[in-house]
């Protein structure tokens, strides 16, 4: 046989599956932070700022686990407990972390500026809004409802405790298009300030938006933001681009407001049979 014939999507994006901190609230990420960094201060262990945003974008358990194996924590872990951490270690740690992040949830529910204008926007498009995260169902019971009173409420939110593994599988994006009832894949766009958010959206077989000022790979309010020299912002962009990039991005913008543009150009690619 000479030619081998090979079906192609040539439709409408159907669904934006979007991250939670970092993406569409709590610019720069700071929830889960704070809270490892207090975590790891109440076992006389101390970490850097880094440490603690190491594992964002896993489900927490997964993260606590990628701080205690950088090597300067697990050093410091050694030296305040006499031994490596174990991994009765990490579930007594993660038992104590759930309820200090549900304490401070509602304290980071506020959408990032231009989120609730790219949820009209998605409305007006007939696009549905799912979401992924590394937060539990307990968490996102208190943070979600908080985040309806600010004004967004997508129309699905899968948690790692839902399915079989957290970010980077890509399951949670799978029971999303199940519960949205979307298919094929790559009629699915997702969207994370992390690199598993990145990971996890092309296991899936989805094209991939990174946001390189609002998250977690800067760490900056937006007033922190807002008071960088243009120099520094860029450079900050431009290495925070790269590594997004590196890990497969399709696209890369500064925060979820320039998001309809990138949608605009998906449109057009799969209308001419491209494919993530």
């Amino acid at each position: 046989m000479d030619f081998v014939f090979q079906r192609s999507y040539r439709g409408p994006l159907k669904a934006v599956i979007l991250d939670w901190a970092g993406t569409a609230v709590d610019y720069g990420s700071f929830a889960p932070t704070a809270v490892f960094l207090r975590l790891f201060e109440n076992q006389n262990v101390k970490i850097a700022v880094e440490d603690a945003r190491s594992g964002m974008g896993l489900m927490k358990k997964d993260h606590l686990r990628t701080i205690l194996a950088r090597p300067q924590v697990a050093e410091a872990w050694k030296t305040a407990h006499g031994k490596p951490a174990s991994e009765d270690d990490i579930d007594s740690l993660f038992n104590s972390f759930v309820p200090l992040q549900l304490s401070v949830l509602k304290e980071f529910a506020e959408p990032i500026h231009g989120l609730l204008d790219v949820v009209k926007e998605l409305r007006e498009r007939e696009v549905k809004i799912g979401t992924t995260t590394g937060y539990l169902r307990s968490m996102m019971e208190v943070l979600a409802p908080k985040a309806k009173e600010n004004g967004y409420e997508p129309d699905c939110t899968v948690c790692p405790d839902e399915v079989p593994a957290g970010r980077p599988y890509p399951w949670m994006c799978y029971e999303n298009a199940i519960q949205l009832g979307v298919f094929p894949m790559q009629a699915m766009v997702k969207v994370g300030d992390t690199l598993p958010d990145i990971e996890e959206g092309l296991n899936a077989g989805m094209w991939t938006v990174g946001l390189s000022l609002t998250g977690n790979l800067l760490g900056m309010n937006e007033s922190e933001v807002n008071l960088l020299s243009p120099e520094d912002r860029d450079h900050a962009i431009n290495k925070i681009e790269t590594q997004l990039y590196q890990a497969g991005a399709h696209y890369v913008i500064d925060g979820i407001w320039d998001l309809p543009d990138v949608l605009d150009d998906i449109e057009f690619r799969l209308a001419h049979g491209e494919g993530p």
